[in-house]
């Protein structure tokens, strides 16, 4: 039986990742931050959780000795753009800094097990689709997740297994609120059920390559099974605007047209922003056999509908909202 240690295990990646490796027959291993069970950790069951901080490499370097760990797929990060800004130096220490000390780290031991990055579409700055595209990020958090890919690809020329997953914008119901596909499919609903008034967002027309996060993980699954290192982008290869995340979110409750009831700020336009481009998802079909299954209507529809349960019973986690 693989043993896998998923870092973040209590973000939206690492619960979908974890509930796809145990039911592929995987000890999973996870941590998150330390302090009291986060609330996601319903959907947990299991998983061997531990609290480390993902600065502390002498703690997760301990936990993969003392569990055994022959995979490592590190999805811990602090993920927001938004905080990147007002934080960059908190960022590259989180995303960047402690994942050199860590692959240093796991190729001393041993027997190094394999590790995958979680990187992001961020490191590419909309100059690229490929996972072996030039680098151009332009934001800190795009900064600090290119210097820990950077870190990864030289582990993996000094011998380390190490994969990279460039990661496209992906999504489930597990987003927290602060992300603007949840913003707007909690609208939606609130809206329509006459306790919101209207939707406020910024520029609509920014395009990302949009999947659904249980397909995403697969491919991180994926890698962690190759016995080589290799990058790949994992993406569904077609552009959606945020026009379209609106009109499939409103669609799902009955209201076809929602542009009366959206206003839009161009004043929330981030500081900075890339350019939407379409991921390529060629390596990730050769070399993985994946391809993504779920459409952006499906992934949205399926966003809602939880959301209503959330409307219906004031619970934000329930194990019964992940489908089976």
């Amino acid at each position: 039986m693989p043993t896998t240690l998923v870092t973040g295990v209590a973000g939206q990646d690492g619960v979908l990742l974890a509930r796809h490796l145990l039911a592929e027959g995987h000890r999973v291993v996870g941590t998150r931050r330390p302090g009291p069970p986060a609330a996601t950790e319903v959907y947990l069951d299991g998983v061997e959780v531990a609290g480390i901080d993902v600065r502390d490499t002498e703690a997760l370097l301990a936990c993969v000795r003392n569990a055994d760990v022959d995979r490592v797929v590190h999805l811990a990060a602090a993920s927001s753009v938004a905080e990147s800004w007002r934080d960059p130096a908190l960022t590259h220490e989180v995303n960047a800094a402690s994942v050199e000390r860590l692959v240093h780290g796991l190729e001393r031991l041993e027997s190094p097990p394999r590790f995958v990055l979680a990187s992001s579409a961020e490191v590419l700055g909309g100059a690229s689709g490929r996972a072996d595209g030039q680098h151009a990020p332009v934001t800190p958090y795009g900064e600090s997740k290119s210097a820990a890919h950077a870190a990864t690809v030289a582990a993996r020329g000094r011998g380390l297994v190490a994969s990279v997953a460039v990661l496209f914008n992906h999504e489930s119901v597990l987003r927290p609120q602060r992300f603007v596909t949840r913003k707007i499919t909690r609208a939606a609903v609130e809206i329509a059920a006459g306790r919101q008034d209207r939707l406020v967002l910024g520029p609509v027309e920014v395009e990302r390559d949009w999947g659904d996060a249980r397909d995403h993980v697969r491919a991180l699954a994926g890698l962690a099974d190759l016995a080589s290192g290799v990058d790949v982008a994992v993406a569904t290869g077609r552009l959606s605007r945020l026009r379209d995340v609106v009109s499939a979110a409103f669609g799902a409750v009955g209201i076809d047209d929602p542009w009366s009831l959206v206003d839009v700020d161009e004043s929330l336009a981030r500081p900075a922003d890339t350019k939407g481009v379409p991921g390529d998802p060629t390596a990730a079909r050769e070399l993985l056999g994946w391809t993504p299954t779920t459409s952006l209507e499906e992934m949205i529809a399926e966003m809602v509908r939880v959301e209503v349960l959330r409307a219906e019973t004031g619970v934000e986690h329930h194990p019964d909202y992940l489908s089976p």
